[in-house]
């Protein structure tokens, strides 16, 4: 009794012992993880750009940090205020300790299932719809929920209902679910999350060097095409004369030297030359055709090679689809490596905030010599929930359709 003012009721604190700290910090915080993750799901669901299939994982992870800033944090920052005394009904007490299970491994799942996608899209981006809400998206997001009830249920079904509980605190009473809880919640997911962006990364050069290989075979296919089309056209308008004509080569589909056609009579074939590149080049002299990019298969002087320019014309088709291929699988890598700038980002301060929280609890579990008191394991668990308010600031800063949406919405532009 002798912390207890005249007039207090026993088990609570005295008025000095109040947390006023615990207001100074909790009741910002909740403020801005509630503005924040508003914004992000605002940002996706207006704005037509942001409509993407990352961005609906980037939608559940907020999901889950305003139900921790609107179911837990406001009892757990009125505990604090308390000096860590439960006044509240075990019940309550239980129903918190669930939430707070359940959306810590809804977040870290969350992480990991964009961390899938991504491995998805990286690994078969021709299949992958960047655009279009797909089942198997729906299916992740589904099953990260499912599996973060599934974790933090066992509280709320009696778990924590053991004989010898104090009231006045509130926590998780079973040792073993710590550990338990702890291990799908963060122990497992971790290194998965962080083997599927090691081989994205790998992914992403692979295809990154690849994708330089094959424009440089299309760019070569192309000119070959175009040369051989013009070769014809020469040998039609030329027909009865001796001429010689250049043709310049485009610049970055030529060979280090300049290609060029020596046509000596229209009956002789033209003489093509090889140097050690490999690259046929022929001698020329008359600059009649400078802007080889302009000649079309539907000049009337092709109409005459019905035969040669079907032939050709299929050859271009298959090299146009072979370029259109390979400038999608480009683009989709170009889009994932845009991707891939925020979400390890996000990952690391993710881990930054809540590795200590973990383990510190389970070290506290395992090791019963060690000495971790209450105020360890308060910064701790504050830590952890900073990382709810950290995410929008993330999109904010490294995504500039995120920032201007954000702009737009602050100042109730349209």
């Amino acid at each position: 009794m002798d912390n207890v003012t005249p007039g207090a009721l026993p088990g609570e604190p005295d008025l000095k012992e109040y947390n006023y700290l615990a207001l100074v910090l909790g009741v910002p915080l909740i403020l801005v993880i509630i503005l924040g993750n508003v914004l992000v799901c605002l940002s996706v669901l207006t704005e037509r750009s942001l409509k993407t299939a990352t961005n609906y994982f980037i939608i559940s992870l907020a999901v889950a940090d305003l139900l921790l800033a609107v179911l837990v944090l406001p009892l757990y920052v009125y505990s604090e205020f308390l000096g860590g005394i439960w006044t509240l009904s075990t019940y309550i007490c239980d129903a918190l300790m669930t939430m707070d299970v359940m959306l810590c491994t809804a977040s870290i799942l969350n992480l990991c299932a964009i961390s899938v996608d991504r491995y998805i899209a990286v690994v078969v981006p021709l299949k992958y719809n960047r655009n279009q809400f797909s089942v198997r998206q729906l299916a992740l997001i589904t099953a990260t929920w499912v599996l973060s009830l599934g974790v933090a249920s066992p509280v709320i079904f009696g778990l924590n209902q053991v004989p010898d509980r104090d009231p006045s605190v509130c926590k998780l009473e079973d040792d073993r679910f710590v550990v338990y809880s702890s291990v799908c919640s963060f122990f497992v997911p971790c290194p998965v999350m962080l083997f599927l962006y090691y081989w994205m990364f790998r992914g992403l050069r692979r295809w990154s060097g690849r994708s330089h290989s094959q424009a440089g075979r299309a760019g070569r296919q192309v000119f070959s095409l175009r040369l051989s089309s013009a070769l014809r056209r020469a040998k039609a308008t030329t027909a009865g004369s001796q001429e010689k004509v250049v043709y310049t080569a485009p610049p970055g589909l030529s060979p280090t030297s300049p290609s060029t056609v020596s046509m000596a009579t229209p009956s002789v074939t033209p003489v093509m030359e090889e140097h050690q590149d490999g690259v046929a080049v022929v001698a020329d002299s008359d600059p009649m055709t400078t802007q080889m990019d302009s000649l079309s298969d539907g000049d009337p002087t092709d109409r005459r090679e019905g035969g040669s320019r079907r032939e050709n014309g299929l050859k271009g088709s298959a090299a146009k689809k072979r370029g259109r291929r390979q400038s999608k699988t480009s683009r989709v890598s170009g889009r994932e490596r845009k991707a891939m700038k925020v979400l390890p980002v996000v990952v690391g301060v993710f881990l930054a905030c809540w590795t200590p929280f973990f383990v510190v609890h389970v070290t506290k579990v395992l090791c019963q010599s060690c000495n971790i008191g209450p105020t360890l394991i308060s910064v701790v668990t504050w830590l952890g929930y900073v990382n709810s308010a950290v995410n929008p600031i993330i999109y904010t800063a490294f995504n500039a359709e995120f920032r201007n949406v954000f702009h737009k919405l602050l100042c109730c532009q349209t």
